[in-house]
């Protein structure tokens, strides 16, 4: 009886080994560069627009094809806040409506998917 335990357990163990040692297959990092808005853009705050990035050229395999956009302002990150989450970083395009934010010229578009790409800055207008 313990011969056979003994037998079941290596034979379990080699199986596990065997499972968790075997390769991964290879994915890549997809960082698209964001299109629109741009430099000269202003958009108002409550209007609706598409953000677009180049999505001409994605890899075989991406890591993360889901994708998050966010609002950048001088440099700081609102990723409480995002303006649009969960959907395909390959359509090239997705429609946010502009926050409640103060009017200024130093906003950038942030597009994260499984790396995060800026946009130009642009102006957001009251």
């Amino acid at each position: 009886m313990n011969s056979f335990i003994a037998t079941f357990f290596l034979t379990l163990f080699i199986v596990f080994n065997a499972v968790v040692s075997a390769p991964l297959a290879a994915r890549e990092v997809y960082s698209p560069p964001v299109k629109y808005p741009g430099q000269g853009t202003t958009w108002k705050v409550g209007s609706r627009h598409n953000v677009t990035w180049d999505a001409s050229n994605p890899p075989a395999s991406i890591s993360n094809i889901e994708g998050v956009i966010l609002l950048s302002t001088n440099g700081r990150l609102d990723v409480d806040h995002p303006l649009a989450s969960g959907f395909d970083i390959t359509s090239g395009r997705e429609e946010v409506q502009v926050p409640q934010v103060a009017p200024g010229s130093q906003y950038q578009i942030v597009l994260m998917g499984d790396s995060g790409n800026k946009g130009e800055y642009f102006t957001i207008a009251a």
